[in-house]
């Protein structure tokens, strides 16, 4: 959305700014309040609602024009703060669903499938926001949403997505009473061909990790 577009609808382009910039700092504060594991029963839900949330704001910047930042050279942010911490937290409280499979490009044909965790996606994106939130913070506003819309195209847009798609995979199986396949086994530095997932996936029932992540059953 362009700023002549922004403003036809009544929306000032530092508004804008603001509202991504809350959005985003929101995603953060409680991604890591949920990985504090006080509340493993909501998890799983709470998760499903924060990262929808912010995909909503990468729909924003996505449909906004290119944004271009004002100096030629990003300006150094200093070293990203380490979230090895956080990684491990949801490693933890998300066993044994943290592991699922993803297809990076939809539109490149016959690609096979992926391993990924959702332990590794949430940190990396935190790990993205929080670089383009420390020029915020200094006061690069542009330099702050051109981060942010550059890296929602080329990292944490898609690996949200992926998450999402997870996240709302796992609360349909649990709900409608599907079997999961046991993909937690698997290394996640190998493909995930056909043959790989017909070999290791096993049978999980659904309710076997319904109640500890804060799922209900469909009747």
């Amino acid at each position: 959305m362009s700023d002549a577009m922004l403003h036809a609808v009544g929306q000032n382009p530092d508004d804008f700014a603001v509202q991504v910039a809350d959005s985003i700092e929101s995603f953060i504060v409680a991604t890591t309040e949920v990985a504090k594991g006080d509340e493993p029963d909501s998890a799983v839900p709470f998760l499903l609602l924060e990262v929808s949330q912010l995909l909503l704001t990468g729909g924003r910047l996505g449909a906004h024009e290119d944004i271009v930042p004002e100096e030629r050279y990003e300006t150094d942010t200093g070293p990203d703060l380490d979230v090895d911490d956080l990684r491990e937290r949801f490693a933890v409280l998300l066993d044994p669903i943290d592991v699922f499979s993803e297809v990076f490009d939809p539109y490149e044909p016959r690609k096979a499938p992926v391993p990924s965790r959702i332990s590794d996606s949430l940190a990396d994106i935190v790990t993205d926001l929080r670089h383009g939130l420390a020029h915020y913070r200094a006061g690069r506003t542009t330099e702050a949403l051109w981060w942010w819309q550059f890296s929602y195209f080329s990292n944490w847009g898609p690996t949200a997505s992926a998450t999402l798609r997870a996240l709302q995979s796992l609360v349909s199986h649990v709900r409608l009473n599907q079997p999961l396949a046991a993909l937690d086994g698997l290394d996640t530095d190998e493909d995930l061909t056909e043959e790989v997932l017909a070999e290791e996936a096993g049978k999980v029932m659904a309710e076997e990790i319904a109640a500890p992540l804060g799922l209900r059953r469909g009747r």
